[in-house]
């Protein structure tokens, strides 16, 4: 039939079973998700200040139930205003906005200031800040000092747990980028501007504009995703305690962004500094260099090789041979518990209880564990590789969620990585959907191929 155009939309399985679990949420009006959103994370607080087990958790839960319940509110006085009023997108947008500002402002900004000032004013300062940030500021000013952040650490004959020094701080679990987070601890600064919390929060707001700048799809799906990394819980409660993962989450989201526009240089930059972070930020970034790409030409994916490459190789290397032995102890044996120290990282998903209970089978099932996890990820990428932006953050939110609930050592915390991939697969794929359409539209007697990339 001449004058029409063939477009073939194609949804993976991953991504029907994301979207039909996620079908009642998205039938809601943007200003009713709002709502939803605050009167949960509101929940989620209240329960925090009462149930968790760490005092600095229980902190950010009393101090944000109060932002979350004016979010809710808010959203809910913004919705009966709309239904009674001719009310313009932009005007909803920016008063959502305010409504975000808001809430942030109460829910990350605020606490994050009386945290810090309270690890500095009190005894104890471990109790307002988690370890990670301590241990990265070590390694920054260990790097200031031009010093090796690794070190191995005889285990042997010293205690599990000191009050005083935890023996895990004296670990360094991350790739070597991330002690310049904690590089301004190394300065002569006054104490509260110093914290890396500042740092991380700092870097994931600026790439995060970068980001959201140059995503192509439109302001309320930029709102939601701003929101979701710095508003709700699952960016917010980090943030105050700890934070180190957003700002790769962040470069993330920046990594792919670049990628749907086929920057592929800057694309591999940005998931180069991430990859040198922490190995969280490797699944994500190895499918894009490996999958993302429908022209089929060859070569294509080579300039994100090479900006991955040249981030990435000059930063871990030449700590990776200075001190093999160090690093291999740091990076890899103790994320997976293989040192014989406990990580603080124990929330009891599956993988914690069962080396829980049968301590003495932990390398049989570090080592099963990772079989597995290849063979079933290897057969996936074999049946349906992931050739878009969309599809390649959808399935690494499906690899995220094995990944955390089978790990030996493994914390809540880690589910924002499958969730805003979840996230970011969905509003990507659209992008990319309604991409599709507009060019089928100005052109309809072209056929167009698979949203997918595959023949």
């Amino acid at each position: 039939m001449s004058g029409v155009a063939q477009v073939t939309v194609v949804e993976g399985p991953l991504e029907r079973a994301l979207r039909r679990v996620a079908r009642p949420f998205f039938s809601l009006s943007e200003l009713e998700r709002d709502l939803v959103l605050y009167a949960a994370s509101g929940l989620f607080a209240l329960v925090v200040s009462f149930t968790s087990a760490l005092a600095l958790y229980r902190e950010w839960g009393a101090m944000a139930v109060s932002g979350y319940a004016f979010g809710a509110l808010a959203s809910a006085w913004l919705w009966w205003f709309v239904r009674h009023r001719r009310v313009g997108d932009r005007s909803q947008l920016l008063a959502r906005c305010m409504v975000a500002a808001v809430v942030f402002t109460s829910v990350l900004a605020v606490p994050l200031a009386v945290e810090i000032s309270w690890r500095t004013e009190t005894p104890n300062p471990y109790l307002h800040v988690q370890p990670e940030v301590t241990v990265i500021e070590h390694a920054g000013q260990a790097v200031a000092n031009a010093q090796d952040p690794y070190r191995v650490v005889k285990v042997t004959g010293l205690p599990a747990r000191d009050a005083a020094h935890p023996l895990y701080e004296q670990f360094f679990p991350y790739l070597p980028l991330m002690a310049a987070f904690g590089y301004a601890s190394s300065t002569h600064a006054p104490a509260p501007i110093t914290d890396a919390r500042l740092t991380f929060l700092l870097v994931t707001m600026v790439v995060l504009a970068a980001a959201l700048t140059l995503f192509r799809g439109g302001d309320a799906e930029r709102f939601r995703i701003g929101q979701v990394l710095l508003v709700l819980p699952l960016g917010a409660l980090p943030l105050v305690t700890g934070g180190d993962d957003l700002p790769v989450v962040a470069l993330l989201l920046l990594g792919l962004v670049l990628t749907q526009r086929r920057q592929l240089l800057p694309a591999g930059i940005a998931f180069g500094v991430a990859a040198a972070m922490k190995f969280t930020a490797w699944p994500i970034a190895l499918l894009a260099l490996a999958f993302c790409d429908a022209s089929g030409r060859r070569g294509s994916r080579r300039p994100m090789a090479i900006g991955f490459g040249a981030v990435l190789i000059p930063i871990v290397l030449p700590y990776a041979i200075m001190n093999p032995v160090a690093f291999l102890q740091n990076v890899v044996l103790y994320p997976l518990g293989l040192t014989g120290v406990p990580s603080p990282a124990q929330t009891p998903f599956f993988g914690h209880l069962v080396v829980s209970l049968l301590p003495h089978l932990h390398r049989v099932y570090a080592v099963a564990i990772a079989v597995v996890g290849v063979v079933l990820i290897g057969r996936s990428l074999r049946r349906r590789p992931p050739r878009t932006a969309g599809s390649v953050a959808t399935f690494a939110a499906w690899c995220a969620v094995f990944i955390v609930a089978v790990a030996p050592s493994t914390r809540v915390g880690y589910l924002l990585y499958p969730l805003d991939f979840a996230l970011w697969g969905s509003m990507l794929t659209a992008v990319d959907t309604r991409s599709l359409l507009s060019s089928a539209l100005e052109d309809p007697n072209r056929e167009f191929g698979r949203l997918d990339g595959n023949p």
